[in-house]
């Protein structure tokens, strides 16, 4: 099997390959290094390694500029005589090497994701179950439960549940609003249990009957009419309840409660104890989520998230009074069993565009736990702290369970945090805000495509006084090269006077070295919440542009819209300043072009839309900003 950091390292050469021909042209080629930070981090990462060297590059790409005064000489300058021809590059556009260092960060975890799945179902070690999945009971016992059992069905307008009343539990859900694909009339199909996959929610109350006795969690059998197998959300009412009673010998009353609301993916789960026994009881209520960690082939389409180019987390993650939100995911469950008690917060599972989570409301602490089992499947659950019930006496244990796509403004009415379970990535506090103004847009619109093209155009349009300034930095640094090039030589075995020439002259030419750097620095985090916004929202999944787009969310079946994005990216590249005189590099500008348009035939279409509207607004800015500095003698057209 392939080394995983051979493999990160074949593809972090190739994306700085692509970087150097397909996006560093676009900004010009210019570097106050003559050994250029991308030509840097291949040597070193060809040298020394994929960890050593890409850290030596970063390292490297930090000291891009003239304030950093060193006497020392580039650990291979001795080495790079054969370099010295290659073409040089603008300090400010190896921030882009920082973009392509985390593409190929997404890259590697959908590889971590394959190949420890792959693992995951070669292996046949089995951990210790600290808590059962399914409770204890005897074998007749069982038998006889499971002829008593039956059943239940239940529709809202946006859920479709089946519930066993051997525990009360649903044992499938369907999201009725929801496709399971795009040529489907079938709802999409939440929770399932099938001999390849396992995903279920289960809820329980673990009863103390005595002071002395041990803690029994053992599954009730619960009634209901028994002429009625279905419940229905008429469209006269807001709200549907549904009670599920056990009547045990003792003279206990079990009734678990079921309420459901119009428009609503959160349902409320809670338990009503009442107790006519002799004995006082402590009463505990657990709620669990199982998940098998292989997920089919046939399971995906585009809704896991685990497919190239996009990677999308899917596992467990879960809230608590000291963390907002933390991801725990299923090769973490099968390493080492979570333990944590917290006052407030939820456990959840999360996929690219659904997700379900329980949120305990019974007061006091809860214990978060997760589970590794030996069907190669994991859970992650809650327990809550006991309460106590008199004898006489009622008490209520209560719950909600979320079950449905992750729709921003209405999770975050549920639980505190649980919005961010929407994988927004580490900008999510860009995403959701850039969210928020994409669905203004379509309130207006009702076209999701059109709001992708106008949000574009507004971020583009408000971005523009830092883009012109970004180019003007640029023209001026450019025009300053020869002046540059003539201290790096008279100076290139003395770097510190190296250093203070330098920063003299931008003082002379009142230049600022850093002036193309910020603007970029700016705008970069912006357009990656953007592309992680886009990627990341169901409100795209199956949603219709015009014409052959029938899904934002998945590519273009005809690859028509990234052959438009190439073109595109053709035409910036012709029209940008460069020095390049060699026909072997232009040729290989081509190429990388076109391996560029083919990489983007397999990303959503409301992806490349966005690369397309944002491509053309560039080619638009650079004709204005170029004719303006031609104007003021920063620019000529015939070197474009």
């Amino acid at each position: 099997m392939v080394s995983p950091f051979v493999l990160i390292e074949k593809i972090i050469i190739w994306l700085i390959h692509g970087y150097q021909i397909g996006v560093s042209p676009i900004l010009g080629h210019h570097c106050r290094f003559q050994i250029t930070c991308s030509q840097y981090g291949l040597e070193s990462i060809r040298k020394f390694g994929v960890l050593q060297g890409s850290w030596m590059a970063c390292i490297r790409i930090l000291r891009c500029h003239p304030l950093v005064l060193n006497n020392n000489e580039d650990f291979m300058s001795s080495s790079y005589s054969h370099i010295q021809g290659i073409i040089n590059m603008d300090s400010q556009r190896n921030f882009f090497v920082i973009a392509f260092l985390i593409m190929s960060f997404i890259l590697w975890q959908t590889w971590q994701t394959e190949y420890h799945q792959r693992i995951n179902i070669q292996k046949t070690d089995i951990h210790k179950n600290t808590h059962p999945l399914i409770h204890s009971e005897s074998n007749n016992d069982t038998q006889y439960i499971h002829n008593k059992s039956h059943v239940i069905t239940v529709k809202t307008d946006v859920l479709l549940l089946k519930i066993n009343t051997y525990g009360g539990d649903i044992e499938e859900a369907y999201l009725t609003n929801y496709l399971k694909n795009l040529n489907s009339k079938e709802p999409f199909p939440l929770l399932s249990t099938s001999q390849e996959f396992i995903y279920q929610t289960n809820s329980g109350i673990i009863i103390k009957n005595k002071p002395e006795s041990p803690f029994n969690d053992k599954k009730l059998l619960y009634t209901t009419d028994p002429n009625q197998n279905l419940f229905v959300l008429p469209k006269n009412k807001n709200k549907l309840q549904l009670t599920l009673t056990h009547r045990a010998a003792n003279g206990i009353t079990y009734a678990k409660n079921y309420i459901f609301n119009r428009n609503d993916y959160s349902i409320h789960v809670y338990y009503t104890i009442k107790n006519m026994s002799d004995h006082p009881l402590a009463v505990k209520l657990f709620g669990n989520l199982v998940q098998s960690i292989h997920y089919p082939q046939s399971y995906d389409d585009n809704n896991n998230g685990d497919s190239f180019p996009l990677y999308s987390y899917r596992g467990s993650a879960y809230s608590t009074d000291k963390q907002k939100y933390q991801k725990y995911s299923f090769k973490d469950i099968k390493n080492m069993n979570l333990k944590i008690n917290t006052s407030n917060g939820w456990i959840a599972m999360s996929q690219k565009y659904f997700a379900t989570a329980w949120i305990p409301l019974t007061q006091g602490n809860n214990t978060f736990y997760t589970t590794y089992h030996k069907n190669n499947s994991v859970s992650i659950g809650f327990r809550s702290d006991a309460v106590f019930i008199p004898v006489g006496g009622q008490g209520e244990l209560k719950s909600i369970l979320w079950m449905g796509p992750k729709i921003q403004e209405k999770m975050k009415t549920i639980a505190p945090n649980l919005d961010l379970m929407i994988d927004y990535g580490w900008l999510w506090f860009i995403s959701q805000p850039l969210f928020k103004l994409l669905s203004l847009i379509h309130n207006y619109i009702e076209n999701w495509g059109i709001s992708i093209i106008i949000i574009t155009l507004i971020i583009r349009l408000t971005m523009y006084p830092l883009t012109k300034a970004q180019y003007t930095s640029m023209a001026k640094i450019r025009l300053l090269q020869p002046k540059l090039f003539a201290i790096q030589e008279e100076y290139k075995h003395d770097k510190y006077q190296y250093h203070q020439k330098t920063i003299a002259l931008y003082k002379e030419e009142k230049v600022n070295p850093l002036g193309g750097c910020l603007p970029l620095l700016i705008q970069m985090p912006i357009f990656l919440a953007l592309y992680y916004m886009l990627s990341g929202s169901v409100e795209l999944r199956h949603a219709k542009f015009c014409f052959w787009i029938h899904d934002l969310s998945a590519q273009d079946p005809y690859y028509i819209l990234p052959v438009i994005m190439g073109i595109t990216m053709f035409f910036i590249q012709k029209m940008s300043p460069t020095t390049i005189t060699d026909a072997m590099q232009k040729k290989m500008m081509t190429i990388m072009l076109i391996i560029f348009t083919v990489f983007f035939l397999w990303f959503p279409s409301g992806l490349v839309l966005y690369y397309i509207v944002s491509n053309v607004i560039t080619i638009i800015q650079q004709q204005i900003i170029y004719q303006g500095l031609e104007k003021k003698g920063l620019h000529n057209q015939k070197d474009a």
